[in-house]
C-alpha cells in the first residue's frame, strides 16, 4: 500500500479500525476501492466489491459458516425458530433445548443480559464484549430492546405458577 495524495491509502493493503474490525483489499484516493473483505471480532466477516468506499455487492459470513441470504432466508425467523447450528447437528431431545446457536450458551454475568455482541449491565447502562471491554453506552431504544428481547442471567417464572 503506498500513501500517494497527501497521506491517503492506495492500492492493496490492510485497515484497522479502533473496533478491531480489519478491512484487507484495495483502496484508492483513501477509500475502500474494488476488492476487499472486512473481518469482525466475532469471526464474521464481509467479502465485497467496493466503489468509493460503498459496498456495491458482497456476501456477509457469520462465524459459524452461515452465509446470510437476503431472500428465503430460514433461520430464526417467525416460522422456524432452529439455530444455524441445530440445523448442522440436528435438534436435541425434548428438555435439553438449544437456547443460542452457541452451544453450550456463554455464562451471562450476574444482573446482565446477553445482547448478541457482548453483555448489557442494565445497572450502568454499558455493553461490554464477551471479554468485558467496553463497547458502548445503551441508548433508550437500545435498552428496551434488550429488557424486552434478550436471554438474562435470571430465572423468572413465566404463566402459571405451579403454586397456584
Amino acid at each position: 500500500m503506498s500513501f500517494a495524495l497527501f497521506l491517503r491509502m492506495e492500492g492493496e493493503g490492510e485497515y484497522k479500525f479502533p473496533t478491531e474490525t480489519r478491512y484487507v483489499g484495495d483502496m484508492k484516493d483513501g477509500m475502500f476501492h474494488g476488492k476487499g473483505v472486512l473481518y469482525f471480532p466475532n469471526g464474521s466477516k464481509y467479502e465485497g466489491t467496493w466503489e468509493k468506499g460503498i459496498s456495491k455487492q458482497g456476501k456477509y459470513t457469520f462465524s459459524d459458516g452461515l452465509e446470510y441470504q437476503e431472500k428465503d432466508w430460514e433461520f430464526c425467523d417467525g416460522y422456524d425458530r432452529q439455530f444455524y447450528t441445530e440445523r448442522c447437528n440436528g435438534l436435541k431431545p425434548a428438555g435439553e433445548s438449544q437456547l443460542t446457536d452457541l452451544d453450550p450458551p456463554r455464562v451471562i454475568p450476574d444482573g446482565c443480559y446477553d445482547c448478541g455482541d457482548g453483555f448489557y449491565d442494565p445497572n450502568t447502562r454499558v455493553i461490554t464484549d464477551y471479554e468485558h471491554h467496553f463497547l458502548r453506552n445503551a441508548d433508550d431504544y437500545e435498552r428496551e430492546w434488550i429488557v424486552s428481547t434478550c436471554r438474562k442471567s435470571w430465572d423468572e417464572i413465566v404463566g402459571r405458577s405451579p403454586d397456584n
